[in-house]
Order: structure tokens, then C-alpha cells, then sequence
């Protein structure tokens, strides 16, 4: 039976959960207790009060050191959110008391780029001295920073996760994609194009099961077609686009405000190719029950105007 809510509040401290998070980092107790500048009988004393204080055991000893069970990694993955939001609390603090405008850790994914950084902008003519980090990543390594309590907000899917309950969401604008190329590609200046057309070039794509490469490949599959053997696999915008440049041969499957964008600069060109599928819309997410900052909840009106931060997830 697990202990009550105040006896683990009364039993915990903060030292003890930067221990967990160190075993978590190194799987050695020797290591963990170095970092939170404890002796190893130190360390494992403090390890069986954290196991007594919640009443069950987290790791398991094996020839590669300790591992976290299943309880010990839900334990671990708290704690670090909760070291997460202390260093977010003294940031804001520090912020209020030297007059700044606090901080933002933000997520997106590669199609959203355009999206973020219009709202982003029109929120720092208002907050001017809000200091901003902006992570560009797949779905999938978004939510696990989230989980981390690494970002405060993330324009990605909840759909690629295993428990998409955990994140409270909203959609925000629907994904339409576009086939690019560079602007000497053998087939820039055709009116109009099949997908058989460009079967046989090389294709820049998303890792697999990710919603783009699977949208890229039902229209395959739909088309009757065999999905190309001979891929160049990436989710960095910047090195898909390096890519396009090197080589006039090459093709991409981008968001179209992406496409448009970079075709607007002059880097590529938008094929004439017209896709039967639709793309999943893009969510703005937050962990479930997360206190937001003024200057987040400020970005999401910007996201999704009078959203009152209705949720979908």
C-alpha cells in the first residue's frame, strides 16, 4: 500500500530527487553521489529513505549498474520536472526583480516554424525584454521534453504518443503540404505533375512513422506506386534544405507555409504536384494541469486567439 500524500511530502527533499535524477543520468551510485556531493554510503542511505519514504522499490541492480523499474521511472521523470520548475521559478524571479520579462522554452515542429515565429513576434513587440528558446524537433522528442518540464509550450502531435492524455491540447491550424525541389530541377517548369513523375528521384523524408513520412507514403501506396528504396532520412529543416541546394535532382515533402517561405528567398520551388492525402493538424501542447506563465499564456493567445485554453487532449 502506498504511503499518503503527506506522509511522502513530509519524508521527501529536494537533494533526494536530485539523486534519482543522477542515478537516472549515470546507472552507478558512485557517480550520483559525486554530483549531489554525497559520500556513497551517503548516497545509498539516502536511496533506501526515497524507496521507504514511497513505500516500494525503484531501481533493480544489474551488470550495466542500477536501472530504474517501472515505479522508478515515473519517480524519476517527476522529479526532474519538479527540479525543472524550481529553475524555471528562480528564472522568473529573477526576471520580476531585474525588471526583465521572464522566459519561454518553446517547441516546434519543422511545419510550424512559420506559424511559431509570427505569434513569437507579434508577443515580443508587447514584452520586449521576454528572453525566448525555441527547440525544433519531431513530435516525438517534444513531448518527452515537455515530460522533462524542458519546455513550457510545443506546436507538435499527440497522436505519435502512447498516452496522449498526459498533455492537455488544442488544434491549431490544419497542415497542407507541398512537394519541393531546387529551382533547376529537371521538372520545375512543368504545368502540372503525377507522383509517378517523381517515383523514380531521390526523396528528403521524415524518419519513419512520423506523420509527414507516412502521409508521403500512403500517396504511394494510393497511387499504386512502390515507396522509394533509396532515401535521405532527416527532421532538420536547415539540412533538408542544404540538401535541395547540392543537388537539382533531389525532392522534398514540406508544410506548405515552409515551402513557401523558402521558395519566397529564392531556395527552392514548389513542384506542381497536387496531394490527395490530409495531413493531421498542428496542436499547441502543454503537460496536462501545467501552471503557465503570464508570458506563455500571452504566446497562446497569440497561438489561438479567445482559445480560453480549451483542450482536445
Amino acid at each position: 500500500m502506498l504511503p499518503s500524500l503527506n506522509s511522502i511530502v513530509s519524508r521527501l527533499r529536494l537533494k533526494q530527487l536530485r539523486l534519482l535524477v543522477a542515478l537516472s543520468d549515470h546507472g552507478s551510485l558512485i557517480k550520483a553521489a559525486e554530483e549531489v556531493a554525497l559520500t556513497q554510503p551517503g548516497a545509498s542511505k539516502a536511496l533506501q529513505e526515497i524507496e521507504s519514504a514511497l513505500g516500494t522499490t525503484l531501481f533493480v541492480r544489474t551488470n550495466r549498474g542500477l536501472e530504474p523499474n517501472d515505479v522508478g521511472h515515473v519517480v524519476i521523470r517527476y522529479a526532474r520536472l519538479i527540479q525543472t520548475d524550481l529553475a524555471h521559478l528562480r528564472e522568473e524571479m529573477l526576471g520580476i526583480l531585474q525588471g526583465h520579462g521572464g522566459r519561454l522554452s518553446l517547441g516546434t515542429i519543422m511545419g510550424a516554424v512559420p506559424l511559431l515565429t509570427d505569434a513569437l513576434s507579434r508577443l515580443l513587440e508587447k514584452r520586449q525584454a521576454l528572453s525566448v528558446e525555441i527547440v525544433e524537433d519531431t513530435s516525438a522528442q517534444l513531448l518527452q521534453l515537455l515530460d522533462e518540464g524542458r519546455l513550457d509550450l510545443a506546436i507538435c502531435r499527440t497522436s505519435i504518443s502512447q498516452r496522449p492524455d498526459l498533455y492537455d491540447s488544442v488544434d491549431v491550424r490544419d497542415e497542407q503540404l507541398a512537394v519541393v525541389a531546387n529551382k533547376n530541377h529537371p521538372l520545375a517548369k512543368e504545368k502540372k505533375l503525377q507522383l509517378s513523375d517523381l517515383a523514380g528521384f531521390r526523396w528528403v523524408v521524415y524518419s519513419a512513422n512520423m506523420p509527414m513520412r507516412l502521409l508521403l507514403e500512403r500517396e504511394f501506396h494510393e497511387a499504386g506506386l512502390r515507396f522509394p528504396l533509396y532515401l535521405l532520412e532527416t527532421t532538420s529543416a536547415f539540412t533538408t534544405l542544404s540538401l535541395l541546394q547540392r543537388n537539382p535532382t533531389f525532392v522534398a515533402l514540406l508544410s506548405t507555409d515552409v515551402a513557401q517561405f523558402c521558395s519566397r528567398f529564392g531556395m527552392t520551388t514548389v513542384l506542381p504536384l497536387t496531394l490527395q492525402s490530409r495531413s493531421e493538424p498542428y496542436q499547441l501542447v502543454t503537460r496536462k494541469g501545467s501552471v503557465l506563465s503570464p508570458a506563455a499564456r500571452m504566446l497562446i493567445d497569440e497561438l489561438v486567439p479567445h482559445s480560453g485554453q480549451n483542450n482536445t487532449a
